[in-house]
């Protein structure tokens, strides 16, 4: 399976004191990098978020962030009027000890800190008392999100599958080449020392030339270089079909593959042949950028 780690999910729950709404944003990342943007009221929350995120996510620069739109009234200040009264008996009784003038405007008092509170304690004890229904806000929004990584997913595993299909036809192509190439080369390499033994009026031993061919030949096989290449071509198909989305996995095979390609292009001379692994490298490298972005 195919996980994009680029998406986006968003949920929203209402409570009567207002609506709080979730939006969960992910890009590529090598690692998992979370974090979280929470409202004052609900930022007891944040470690609790950041936990169920990491149990569903498993790479990728995850943000996460909520919002509260509160309800008419809902953040209407409270008087504390015990708390007022108490202050103004304390300075009237100041005032009297010290014959100022009695403190009947009551006026100032309302800006001192602590006399209005805004009425958020709703919110806060949601999110103490109720964790469960944070849970289902969270996981709505992954959900959400997943979707959308998972539509994202098919359309990068159809690229990478394409390129992937082409590639084994040019490995197919290169095995055929090979078999070709490397008589001509070898016939060439025997005609070479020959011509040469020959020009120096040299005894020709057919038996050194032989070994001679056979170390050349030894140097330029890429038999294993090919059949590791259709190894890894095949092993990339199954971690695709797998049920659990691995793109490390599939970078892992990426390097090899291209590893392969790149020891067959520097073994063998020939011109169509370095052209097909070429070829093959652009296949591998159109790969890489899909792969780059899958969880």
């Amino acid at each position: 399976m195919f996980l994009s780690m680029t998406g986006f999910g968003s949920s929203s729950q209402e409570f009567s004191w207002g609506t709080v709404s979730v939006e969960i944003t992910s890009v590529n990342h090598k690692y998992q990098d979370f974090s979280a943007r929470l409202p004052r009221e609900l930022s007891s929350l944040e470690s609790r978020i950041l936990a169920l995120l990491r149990a569903s996510i498993t790479r990728g620069k995850v943000k996460f962030s909520a919002d509260i739109t509160w309800n008419p009234g809902a953040r209407i200040p409270v008087l504390d009027e015990e708390g007022l009264m108490s202050l103004v008996a304390q300075v009237r009784k100041i005032a009297k000890r010290n014959h100022l003038d009695n403190v009947n405007d009551l006026t100032n008092f309302l800006l001192i800190p602590g006399i209005f509170d805004a009425n958020t304690t709703l919110a806060e004890q949601a999110a103490h008392e109720t964790p469960e229904v944070w849970d289902d806000l969270v996981k709505r929004a992954v959900a959400s999100l997943m979707e959308m990584k998972k539509s994202e997913g098919q359309k990068l595993k159809a690229k990478v599958e394409a390129d992937l299909n082409l590639l084994v036809k040019i490995v197919t192509t290169l095995r055929e080449r090979w078999e070709v190439a490397s008589t001509e080369a070898l016939e060439s390499l025997r005609s070479r020392i020959e011509n040469v033994m020959e020009h120096y009026n040299l005894e020709v031993d057919a038996n050194r030339v032989a070994q001679e061919v056979a170390l050349m030949s030894d140097k330029w096989d890429v038999s294993e270089e090919v059949v590791r290449l259709e190894a890894h071509a095949e092993k990339f198909r199954q971690v695709m079909e797998a049920k659990e989305s691995s793109g490390k996995k599939l970078d892992f095979l990426i390097q090899e593959m291209n590893r392969e390609v790149n020891t067959m292009g520097s073994k063998v001379a020939d011109a169509q042949f370095r052209w097909g692994t070429v070829e093959a490298k652009t296949c591998i490298e159109r790969m890489r950028e899909q792969i780059q972005n899958i969880e």
